[in-house]
């Protein structure tokens, strides 16, 4: 997932942008209202989160906030040391999808970073709302989530079909282990790494394509995408 930091103290946003780099997010650091503008064009320029603190250099972090929602609908979520309530609705009512207090837990903002990318719909290469993902023989609904290999419906777990739509949504692209246990399972706790293993070995039976999901040792995982 892209994501937009926008953040003016540069040792914070090296600090922060280390760690959700680590759980595989493709970082993007504005240091100003006017960067953050302009990094959102053409709309959402393809980020799937923005994470704006309000204490900016050039631009109130409220202003910036509702001049992002007038542009896009690209998730927000704010940043700041302004824990009282009347601050935190003000934000809420000019757009933002999420609001978070410093100093923060990473794991918490972790979380609400995926929380409120699910609640965005996925957009295709022109745009549109991505309802379903095809792999030669396999199909993904993502709104009833259903999987079909030859028209044959398969049964899957919650999080196998979440594991499996989160790979078909980048065929190729490798996908690191903390990435996938973050995103799927929402914990950054490597006991469930074994857990993974297990479900990556359930999908590749129930769909009887062993080669479907190939192990980048050392890395994670990248689902290959069959012939059609």
């Amino acid at each position: 997932m892209r994501l937009l930091l926008v953040e003016d103290d540069n040792h914070v946003a090296a600090a922060l942008s280390a760690v959700l780099a680590r759980h595989g997010f493709d970082v993007t650091h504005a240091r100003s209202g006017e960067e953050a503008l302009q990094a959102l064009v053409p709309e959402g320029a393809g980020f799937g989160v923005v994470l704006l603190d309000l204490g900016l250099p050039d631009q109130d972090g409220y202003e910036v906030c509702a001049k992002i929602r007038k542009r896009t609908s690209t998730p927000v979520i704010m940043v700041t040391a302004r824990s009282d309530v009347r601050s935190r609705i003000h934000g809420l009512n000019l757009g933002a999808d999420d609001y978070v207090v410093k100093p923060y837990d990473t794991g918490e903002l972790l979380a609400r970073i995926h929380a409120v990318s699910r609640r965005t719909p996925h957009l295709d290469d022109t745009g549109a709302t991505e309802t379903a993902l095809r792999l030669g023989a396999v199909h993904i609904e993502l709104l009833t989530r259903r999987v079909s290999v030859d028209g044959a419906v398969i049964p899957l777990t919650r999080k196998e079909f979440d594991l499996l739509a989160l790979l078909a949504q980048r065929p190729g692209v490798v996908f690191r282990r903390e990435q996938i246990i973050s995103e799927v399972w929402q914990t950054s706790w490597e006991g469930t790494g074994r857990t993974l293993e297990v479900h990556v070995a359930s999908l590749r039976s129930k769909l009887r394509m062993p080669a479907l999901i190939e192990t980048v040792r050392g890395v994670g995982y990248r689902l290959v995408a069959p012939a059609a």
